[in-house]
């Protein structure tokens, strides 16, 4: 079968996709892959995976109906070139545009899977905004246009269908709820922790909605209490988003030498292997795949109890669930594992049972193609 796979950036989607394109090729079936950004080098990885790349246009942030209706019609064109028998759509823009295209391309099965339902429907401690409010009410409406058009929608936890389906009074064909994406467990391969001294580490983009405002202010709790405890942040910096960590901060902080900032990093699991509990305080998430990575590698938890977050904890058993926004709540769990370093250990293994249960990316890419209708083996 020719399956047309619908995602924006092309590196998200190299590490996102990856296991799914291979599965799918490794299964007989003719794979396209459309993103917005390809270079020369993503789209040599993406043919090394036996798919062929797909450019096409679209702004992932604009507002403007008519380059919209643009993207609607360059992708309803290029599914008739190449006359695929399902297209999978992946993230917002593409689950709405692509499938309303798909549909209009006469593509007998269309799905899209939404990882998240982004910062538009995530709750912040000062409540919606005016943009946001009208952002959720312009999302709704596009949702109500696309969703005829969807054969299966897919999201990775139980609440989202729920906030924007249910409360949205939005009617969908077929819901399904697949959990995590899954992790490569080979790639992300199971150690002991580190506990001489006890690491934490943060991987997110360092904005607001991330929760990364409230791991600063734990560790420097933290830091007075037990100052040889470390603590990590991996991820990107973005001045231009109002609730991003500024440059100046971010340098106070390296400059008093309470967090490592390493900068972009290529070796996650071994920044994962090298610290002790992960910790993620963000405001919503589908099911955050860096806190999977940590699952697998065997990293105890400490998450929100917030939509996605809490699909990957088990309360006191592979970690800790502790309120969003709420940062003396993160340091109390902090200090916990400072001062009970054998629940490292003992969370740990909880954690990586629990990634070979739900989060073995096989077995999540197995059930997706089953819910597209594929067999493994054409």
């Amino acid at each position: 079968m020719k399956i047309s796979i619908l995602s924006t950036v092309a590196n998200d989607t190299l590490i996102f996709r990856r296991e799914l394109i291979s599965k799918l090729v490794a299964a007989g079936h003719v794979v396209f892959v459309f993103c917005v950004d390809y270079t020369d080098q993503t789209r040599d990885q993406i043919q090394s995976l036996g798919a062929m790349p797909i450019d096409y246009g679209l702004s992932r942030a604009g507002l403007n109906p008519l380059a919209d209706l643009l993207t609607i019609f360059q992708l309803w064109k290029l599914l008739n070139e190449v006359r695929s028998d399902v297209v999978l759509s992946c993230f917002v823009k593409p689950s709405i545009y692509g499938s309303i295209a798909a549909r209009l391309a006469c593509v007998p099965r269309r799905l899209a899977m939404l990882e998240g339902l982004g910062f538009v429907f995530t709750d912040t401690p000062s409540g919606p905004s005016a943009k946001q409010r009208l952002l959720r009410k312009i999302q709704v409406f596009l949702y109500r246009l696309a969703l005829p058009s969807i054969d299966t929608i897919i999201f990775l936890n139980p609440d989202d269908p729920v906030d924007l389906l249910e409360k949205n009074n939005l009617k969908a064909k077929h819901v399904e709820v697949l959990g995590g994406i899954g992790v490569d467990l080979k790639q992300f391969a199971y150690s002991e922790p580190p506990v001489e001294p006890v690491r934490f580490i943060f991987i997110a983009r360092l904005l607001a909605e991330k929760g990364v405002f409230e791991y600063l202010e734990a560790v420097k709790r933290v830091k007075r209490l037990h100052p040889a405890a470390e603590f990590v942040v991996l991820g990107g910096i973005d001045e231009a988003n109002p609730g991003g960590l500024k440059q100046a901060d971010l340098q106070n902080l390296l400059d008093t030498e309470l967090i490592i900032y390493p900068g972009y990093v290529n070796n996650v699991p071994d920044w994962i292997a090298g610290s002790s509990v992960f910790v993620l305080p963000s405001y919503r998430e589908g099911v955050p795949r860096s806190t999977q990575e940590a699952l697998a590698i065997g990293r105890a938890v400490i998450t929100t109890d917030v939509p996605g977050c809490r699909e990957t904890v088990i309360e006191g058993v592979n970690g800790f669930l502790v309120p969003k926004w709420d940062a003396d709540a993160l340091a109390d769990k902090m200090i916990y594992f400072i001062e009970n370093p054998a629940a490292i250990k003992k969370m740990g293994h909880e954690s990586h049972r629990l990634a070979v249960e739900r989060f073995d990316a096989e077995k999540v890419n197995a059930r997706l193609m089953k819910i597209m209708g594929l067999s493994e083996l054409r």
